[in-house]
This record gives structure tokens, sequence and C-alpha cells, in this order.
């Protein structure tokens, strides 16, 4: 009978302690996804004031705050819809995206840009246009310059797109769009990365790290890690996305929120790209 009460008081005890432990985890991973929610909506705050109190003037301007104002919904939608750190990271990651193309469209308007926003994951690694460049592809010219003009009034402010890096700059046309809406690039792309950016400074890789999906690698890792710590900060910070996180399209996780009006580009056929 002892040996019996000692058995039932030992079971108590240990049921007791694994609920209360069960609890504090709960709590902690509670608390951990409120302030990832509570950072990220400081950058969509942030993003929804400039999305309404600026008005374009050109075509660069007006492009990159149609890009601002399609973050900044598709960021309003993810936020809502987060249930973990991660997914609350994301959120934030693509209102950052949203406040680049604010920067974009300010510079264009001859404006000060504002202030400096935190880098947002593969941007690093995807590098920046350094100089003018002009190509034939399928037919038409693809223009790529560093500054906003008429021939080149969409601007990306560089990262991944369906697992492959594309360099911020500006161009004649948002030639990854496609990649963005079908999550997969169409054949020719690598041909179109290799005459554009071939020996360009500033992109330190060739057509065939764009194809495998490979970008310089110096700054893999800080993207997602040390750069993402600023744009994550509790989130998750290097938190691997699985490829999904830095592209911001397809939005699997949110049901769609991430994405950029996939019906806008006619279904995936755009601009002499094919899906």
């Amino acid at each position: 009978m002892e040996l019996l009460l000692i058995v039932v008081v030992i079971g108590a005890v240990v049921f007791l302690v694994s609920k209360s432990q069960k609890n504090k985890t709960a709590g902690h991973s509670a608390n951990q996804l409120e302030d990832a929610k509570a950072d990220a909506r400081q950058s969509i705050e942030r993003l929804g004031g400039q999305v309404y109190n600026l008005t374009g003037t050109d075509d660069a301007s007006k492009q990159a705050l149609a890009d601002a104002s399609e973050r900044y919904t598709a960021s309003g939608s993810q936020i809502d819809q987060a249930k973990t750190p991660v997914q609350a990271r994301l959120a934030k990651q693509t209102a950052l995206e949203g406040l680049y193309y604010i920067r974009a469209a300010r510079t264009a308007m001859g404006m000060d840009p504002g202030p400096e926003v935190p880098s947002i994951d593969g941007q690093k690694a995807a590098g920046q246009v350094t100089e003018d460049r002009e190509v034939e592809f399928e037919g038409r010219q693809v223009a790529a310059s560093p500054n906003p003009s008429q021939r080149t009034p969409n601007y990306y402010p560089g990262g991944r797109v369906a697992g492959r890096p594309v360099p911020a700059g500006w161009y004649s046309e948002p030639w990854w769009k496609p990649a963005l809406v079908a999550g997969a690039w169409g054949v020719g792309s690598m041909l179109l990365f290799s005459a554009m950016f071939s020996g360009m400074a500033g992109v330190a890789y060739g057509a065939q790290d764009f194809e495998s999906g490979a970008g310089d690698g110096s700054d893999a890792g800080g993207d997602a890690g040390g750069d993402g710590g600023d744009a994550g900060g509790d989130a998750g910070g290097g938190e691997d996305f699985g490829g999904g996180g830095e592209d911001f399209g397809g939005g699997g996780d949110f049901g769609g929120g991430g994405d950029f009006g996939g019906g806008d580009f006619g279904g995936g056929d755009f601009g002499g790209f094919d899906f």
C-alpha cells in the first residue's frame, strides 16, 4: 500500500512538472509571436504612411509607388494570417521591400529618399546594376540602368525571385515578374541574364550561377541571419524559409497573401516570356 502511494505521488509530481514546462513553453512561443508581429507592424505602418502620402509625378515614380502599394496590401494580409514568428518575419520582409520601392519613387521625383531601410533577404548577394546596358532579346530591346529614366521606369530592390538572384536597379520592363507570379523561370531567362549582366561590376556571378540559383555566396548567411536580425529580431533572425521567404511571391503559407497580383500579368504570359 505504501509503495502504491509513493508511485501515485511520484506520478503526480511528474505530471505537474511536465504541465508547468509545457505552459512555460507555450507562453514563451506566444510572446515570441506577439513580439514578431509588433515588429512587423512597425514597418507595415511606416510603409502605409508613405503609400498614402506620396503621388507619383512620372512613369518611374508612379510604377514604384504602385509596387509599394502592392507590398503594403500583401504585408497586411500576411501579418493578419501569421501564426508563427517566421510568418510574421516574412510579413516584415514584404513591408521592407515596399519601403525600398518608396525610396525609389522619391529618388525618381528628385526627393530625399528618406531613412535607410534594413536589407532584405538575398539583396546583397544579388548585387546591383552599376552601368547602363541595353540588349536585344527575343526581338525587343531590354535595358538596365542604375538610375530611373523614361527608358527604365521599372525598379527592383534586389533579392531572389523564384530561387534566383535579381540585381537591384531600374529596367525597361519588369522581366522578373513572370517568375514572381508563376513561381518558376521560363526558357530563355538565363540567356537574358547573361546578355544583360555579363562582366558588369556589382553583379559578382554569372549565368550558370543564376540558372542554379546561386549568387556570389558572400552574404548568403548574412541576409538571412545577420542582416535578417534587423529585419526579424525576435522573429527568428536567420531561420530558413525553404526558399519561399525570399521570393515574396506565391505566398503559400498565407493562402495567396504574398502574391502581388498574379492575375495582373495575364496568367504568366508577360512581355515575351511564355510560361
